[in-house]
């Protein structure tokens, strides 16, 4: 076998891998009562703050830590633990995209993705 067949075997070997990889961390959308029924699964779950309980952040005991409660599209609220510090504006978002597991009645996320709201309206930009 000549030099370059064995290099282009090797790089296919190593694509096909990443590939198996990159499939083993797939993460699916869910809400918290999927979430609940595999707790050794991550999901993504989808849902909006809950404005009657309290956000609890306390960056001198902990800035990797932030507390508060989501209800899902379905209509389920759990206390969420946020394994980052608290994201800016988060009080204004008008969706979050929790991405973690459940561990109890809680669940905790290592990312957050937020929609917050529209810049524009009718095409004419919002005075803040």
């Amino acid at each position: 076998m000549k030099k370059l067949h064995i290099i282009g075997i090797i790089i296919i070997a190593v694509a096909i891998g990443v590939i198996f990889v990159s499939l083993k961390n797939t993460s699916t959308y869910a809400d918290f009562t999927e979430a609940m029924a595999n707790p050794d699964k991550e999901y993504h779950v989808v849902g909006k703050l809950d404005k009657n309980q309290p956000l609890v952040y306390e960056p001198k005991i902990n800035t990797d830590e932030f507390l508060f409660s989501m209800v899902d599209n379905k209509g389920v609220s759990r206390q969420v633990v946020l394994h980052k510090s608290k994201p800016q504006d988060f009080e204004k978002s008008e969706q979050i995209v929790l991405i973690g597991k459940m561990q109890g009645e809680q669940f905790h996320a290592n990312d957050i993705l937020m929609k917050c709201p529209s810049k524009y309206s009718e095409g004419k930009p919002q005075v803040n």
